[in-house]
């Protein structure tokens, strides 16, 4: 439900606007084609990889509602970024009884204490725009926007 917190332990695939474009709106797919989506959470977010770990933080979600509708077409279960979505985006997820869940912003660090493993996908000349899964234990998160369309953003403007 809405303003639900707890935490996360499993696989995410991490992606942005750049790997979605891609994705979406090029005919050339790429190592992308058979992506199979079905049954994942989508992170948004661009990590950092260096040798010792990987520093990673949610981006902006209004950026990706673009391609929401998409990703739940692919049988996404549900979005994971920072900030609010755009009307259109919130009834994308009422209609598609999926959540938006944000993680907490600022602390990169923090999060990255939480990543177990990271393996590359597809994209690699996208960098850290390229899509990732990554394997995470106790990631903390809140439900923004519940599979209803309940959006905790709009319970906090109306205060």
């Amino acid at each position: 439900m809405m303003g639900e917190e707890f935490t996360y332990s499993g696989a995410m695939i991490v992606m942005r606007d750049a790997a979605q474009k891609r994705l979406f709106e090029s005919s050339d797919s790429g190592s992308v084609t058979e992506l199979v989506l079905k049954d994942e959470i989508v992170f948004y977010a661009g990590p950092i990889i260096t040798e010792k770990r990987v520093i990673i933080g949610p981006t902006t979600s209004a950026r990706m509602d673009k391609y929401l509708g998409e990703l739940y077409e692919r049988g996404v279960i549900a979005t994971v970024g920072k900030g609010p979505r755009t009307a259109p985006a919130v009834e994308v997820c009422r209609r598609y009884r999926r959540p938006y869940l944000v993680a907490p912003s600022g602390v990169a660090a923090f999060l990255s204490t939480k990543i177990e493993r990271i393996e590359l996908i597809a994209y690699p000349d996208l960098g850290p725009e390229a899509v990732y899964r990554i394997f995470v234990r106790d990631f903390p998160l809140l439900v923004a926007v519940d599979k209803f369309g309940n959006n905790i953003f709009e319970r906090w403007e109306k205060r």
